[in-house]
């Protein structure tokens, strides 16, 4: 196996090389290339399709320090990769602002950040402020015919996808795996419980173990 057809069937290659080759090519697009190098990483985060975090990592020697920019993966399969391309943008201006600007405290969304989103195309749209473009939760939509969405159709063209999507719910259970709780009855008096599968009972009344009803 060659060297470029181990790369396209390496998932973790395929998944980071694409993420990485995005960057560098949405912050020449959209950017003027200004932007420096930061560590793109796949993080899960309840209701959040992905943030950003200056100066999260350094290097041991205390020499280098970088930002992080991190995609939540669990929102993938109910997206197009057009769809993950903006959100990376969205986090892309916040990172040019941590550089460049003057960011809101406490991840405020603020209107500096908001005219820097429009300016690469997209739309700022409160979550919790409807009608707002600022806040502490925002997301955005694509404009039409702006430079994200120029600049991402060629990407595209290029054969950039996010072909990894996960495939598992409910806290990492597949759905295949079948029920998430079980019942477990008491052999002498019968009496109910439900828990997790992996679970061990004794019966309060009985003192006998509770038998689960499958394994």
């Amino acid at each position: 196996m060659n060297a470029i057809t181990q790369i396209k069937t390496d998932p973790t290659k395929v998944t980071y090389l694409g993420l990485v080759q995005a960057y560098d090519y949405l912050n020449l697009e959209l950017f003027e290339g200004k932007l420096p190098t930061c560590l793109v990483t796949l993080q899960r985060k309840a209701n959040c399709r992905g943030y950003f975090a200056g100066d999260r990592f350094g290097t041991r020697d205390g020499k280098s320090t970088t930002d992080e920019i991190a995609l939540n993966p669990s929102t993938f399969k109910e997206r197009d990769t057009r769809c993950i391309l903006s959100t990376l943008a969205h986090e892309m201006v916040h990172l040019e602002q941590h550089h460049l600007g003057k960011p809101g405290k406490g991840g405020y969304h603020n209107a500096e950040w908001g005219e820097w989103m429009i300016r690469i195309g997209l739309m700022p749209v409160s979550i919790d402020q409807p009608g707002k473009k600022t806040g502490n939760k925002v997301t955005h939509e694509i404009m039409k015919g702006h430079p994200f969405d120029r600049a991402c159709a060629k990407l595209l063209k290029q054969g950039i996808a996010i072909d990894y999507v996960e495939l598992w719910t409910d806290g990492g259970k597949a759905k295949a795996k079948g029920k998430l709780k079980v019942k477990y009855t008491c052999p002498e008096c019968q009496q109910n419980c439900w828990a997790k599968p992996e679970a061990r009972f004794i019966c309060g009344l009985c003192e006998e173990p509770m038998e689960a009803e499958e394994a």
